[in-house]
């Protein structure tokens, strides 16, 4: 346990963060098991939209600190190399 004041107000802060960050987390990853089920159902407005649900929470997460930039960059583009394949392949389905 802490013996100053000072080190005990920061570990009571860091339990906090800490608690924030994991709850953010958990739902960043709901949000991206989500997109994965809508995904693979197929359906190119649903998925659409749950990209545009998981780019949000994706900077959100970013802009609080939670996660690197890069990792969401990656993430991001990840994301959207699937629906445009998705997409892609919508558009083959429906020219045959």
């Amino acid at each position: 346990m802490p013996h100053t004041p000072s080190a005990l107000k920061t570990l009571k802060q860091d339990v906090k963060r800490r608690l924030r960050n994991r709850s953010a987390k958990s739902a960043l990853k709901t949000q991206l098991k989500r997109f994965s089920a809508t995904l693979q159902a197929g359906d190119v407005e649903a998925v659409r939209e749950q990209f545009r649900l998981t780019v949000k929470l994706l900077d959100h997460t970013v802009s609080r600190g939670i996660i690197n930039k890069g990792t969401v960059s990656r993430k991001k583009s990840q994301l959207a190399k699937k629906l445009n394949a998705l997409v892609a392949a919508g558009k083959v389905k429906a020219n045959t």
